[in-house]
């Protein structure tokens, strides 16, 4: 028996850096922290080896804690802990692409920050202990999955961002002489839910752990969101009124909807001249939806007998009503001619548009092919989406059979160029409309599926449901398996890394595509679709999946380094750096139906706080942490600006409480406008004690 209880602490360390199953801790035995783990690697810190003690939280959950007493500062640019399975996954997730040994998932993304292996009955997970990162004020935890090495790691380094938005190690990390801690949680499970759905036993994790407590506290905002509905209807219809609205006439016809985009330089307290930041336009495509906003103006002009703004909301229907078909096929959007404008006496000029009087219409440029719209092709998912709101509209607004007939006249059409294997093509030449090379096996063709059963309840018109159904198994056959979330914004809006090479591919170092969270809700709607209409358990079932796997880009905490409200909110795909997007408006509902149709209370938490979400980034007084970045920011912001809202914060992957990450423009139909549809549309659906919390 061995007395010396330095020799026996010090031979247990020597186990756990290099031995496999090496455990040390009170009531767990050598290799119990996970029979999935073959070892368990820590690095030294200059010369001192790490203590470590494990805590089992439950019998799937064991905490892990590495300590150092540090005798001095000690400069290390990278500490790892690395983990090796003791079994080969077949899946492999992480929230962020490293396709380089020298990148990093950096602290930066860790929205609800994990790594997870599984195989078909076995699954490893690994979580860092956010609580610690929060108590130590921590600014360079990282993580890594190596999938051809079989490895996954956990560190502390400096990060910096290299392409737009991926992250690599920095040099120069020091750490203090005194007390150095890091923990993380291990997650194990062994059972037949790991193959059907790898995410719902960590997000559940995560959200009881952390998100739930929150939540229930008032994060990210409480109290009446109506108050923020109505600084964006006065910030666009009132204040701004100048900047935003645009009202004009098609072939002698008055319509009108709020412009695209403006800035800061174009605020009423703006000391300067003003400079367009794009080109003047309307759209409707699939984040820029004018009738999207104009839907929830209605419904909120409507409950508050407020003409002006009725009026409003059907100019901006005319303008959808108004656009140019080629058999069936329409534009997406309308814009005008733009020019350079001195600016005062400097010789710096300002970007301002010519006016209504020469319009064009064109399509998104966000596309593999032209940046500019009067030439870039038809989108199949612009119009979908288009012609899914104008169902939506006639089907629980108004009777208006002119949007019925301009749906079915598209839906005719796209009968018409699906293809054999039920996808749908991703862009149309806007001469020959014949499909062009991207994405004509995508997940894309998910929210056709949407459109066509809502056409097909409308109608019940059977070629619908069938061309509906038939695509959605192309998608659930090709796309949901192998994670394969690939759409328009993936590739070819502000995050292009990747649009030469990755294009339906793997990155082989993480086993991932590259992924954009925004097809995952087209699908996750589709397919809760599907199972309304069919009854079909296998859609529901295969729904929660691709639910939960958008799930995983859901805050689920605050972080310290985030200097507004975090939780709720969305990141937007594995390659780039945005925190609270403006996509969480659109996604709170789909979040919550699911938890009605499931009867799970965590959904309907994760989308109500997904709405409230949606207004965090809001200049007004009700967001004092906000309002003090947009200050920081722009010191001349003042009341006229309450309302003014960016569609995300931190997107250029760096942050700090100086105003570092706030941005400088708005989107009114990818900002506030959307928010405050996505609130309308809720309440008329669920009423105001749901939105609330009252009645979960």
């Amino acid at each position: 028996m061995i007395k010396n209880k330095k020799f026996l602490r010090r031979l247990w360390m020597l186990l756990i850096v290099y031995g496999p199953y090496a455990v040390f801790g009170r009531d767990i035995e050598p290799g119990k922290i996970s029979p999935f783990i073959k070892s368990i690697k820590v690095d030294r810190i200059g010369a001192q080896l790490p203590e470590l003690s494990y805590e089992k939280i439950g019998h799937q959950v064991v905490k892990v804690m590495v300590s150092f007493n540090l005798p001095k500062n000690v400069n290390c640019d990278d500490w790892q802990i690395r983990i090796l399975p003791a079994f080969q996954p077949s899946f492999h997730w992480a929230p962020h692409l490293t396709p380089s040994d020298d990148h990093i998932v950096a602290q930066h993304v860790f929205r609800a920050p994990m790594l997870m292996l599984s195989d078909q009955h076995r699954q490893l997970v690994i979580i860092p202990d956010v609580d610690l990162v929060n108590r130590t004020r921590a600014r360079d935890w990282y993580m890594d999955l190596d999938a051809e090495k079989n490895q996954l790691t956990l560190g502390r380094s400096l990060a910096q961002v290299a392409e737009h938005v991926l992250f690599k190690r920095k040099t120069g990390n020091t750490y203090a002489g005194g007390k150095f801690e890091f923990a993380f949680y291990v997650l194990s499970f062994d059972d037949r839910e790991v193959a059907d759905n790898p995410f719902r036993r960590p997000l559940a994790f995560y959200w009881k752990n952390w998100g739930k407590g929150l939540f229930e506290q008032g994060e990210p905002i409480s109290g009446n969101l109506e108050t923020y509905v109505r600084h964006s209807y006065h910030w666009a219809f009132q204040s701004w009124v100048q900047q935003v609205w645009q009202s004009f006439e098609i072939n002698g016809k008055k319509v009108g909807a709020p412009t695209f985009i403006v800035n800061t330089t174009q605020s009423p307290n703006y000391p300067g001249n003003p400079n367009e930041r794009e080109f003047r336009s309307i759209w409707n495509q699939a984040w820029f939806s004018s009738l999207r906003s104009a839907s929830g103006l209605y419904r909120f002009a409507k409950r508050t007998g407020d003409q002006d703004l009725l009026d409003k909301a059907n100019l901006t229907k005319e303008l959808a009503l108004s656009s140019p078909k080629k058999k069936g096929f329409f534009y997406g959007l309308i814009g005008t001619e733009m020019e350079a404008a001195a600016d005062g006496d400097n010789a710096k000029k300002s970007l301002r548009s010519k006016g209504w009087t020469d319009y064009y219409w064109g399509n998104s440029n966000r596309n593999p092919y032209t940046w500019d719209a009067r030439k870039s092709p038809f989108h199949i998912l612009d119009m979908s989406w288009t012609a899914l709101l104008m169902l939506r509209w006639y089907d629980e607004l108004e009777k208006d059979t002119r949007l019925l007939a301009y749906a079915e006249d598209y839906a005719k059409s796209l009968l018409e160029v699906q293809s054999t294997d039920g996808f749908f093509p991703g862009w149309l030449d806007v001469e020959t409309l014949k499909p062009l090379a991207h994405l004509n096996e995508s997940p894309e063709s998910a929210l056709s599926v949407t459109f066509l059963l809502m056409l097909y309840r409308i109608t019940q018109k059977e070629e619908y449901k069938l061309a509906a159904l038939k695509a959605m198994q192309a998608v659930m056959r090709e796309i949901i398996p192998a994670g394969r979330w690939e759409d328009f914004e993936t590739y070819w809006s502000c995050s292009r890394v990747g649009s030469e090479d990755w294009v339906g591919k793997k990155v082989s170092r993480n086993d991932m595509y590259k992924q954009n969270n925004f097809s995952m809700f087209w699908t996750a709607e589709a397919l809760l679709e599907c199972y309304q209409i069919t009854k079909s358990e296998q859609y529901l079932k295969i729904g929660q999946r691709t639910l939960d796997e958008l799930l995983m880009t859901q805050a689920a905490w605050q972080p310290h380094f985030i200097p507004i409200k975090a939780l709720g909110g969305f990141g937007v795909m594995n390659a780039d750096g945005e925190w609270n997007d403006a996509r969480q408006s659109l996604f709170a509902e789909l979040i919550i139906r699911y938890g009605k149709e499931l009867k799970q209370k965590e959904y309907i938490q994760r989308g109500l706080a997904a709405l409230r979400a949606s207004f965090v980034m809001m200049y007004c007084p009700e967001n004092p942490d906000t309002k003090a970045q947009w200050e920081e920011a722009w010191p001349f912001f003042g009341k006229e600006d309450y309302g003014f809202m960016m569609e995300n914060y931190g997107h250029g992957g760096e942050t700090n409480a100086k105003g570092l990450g706030i941005g400088e423009f708005t989107i009114y139909d990818w900002g506030n406008g959307a928010a405050a549809e996505a609130y309308n549309r809720i309440l008329d659906h669920y009423g105001s004690d749901f939105i609330a919390g009252k009645k979960l």
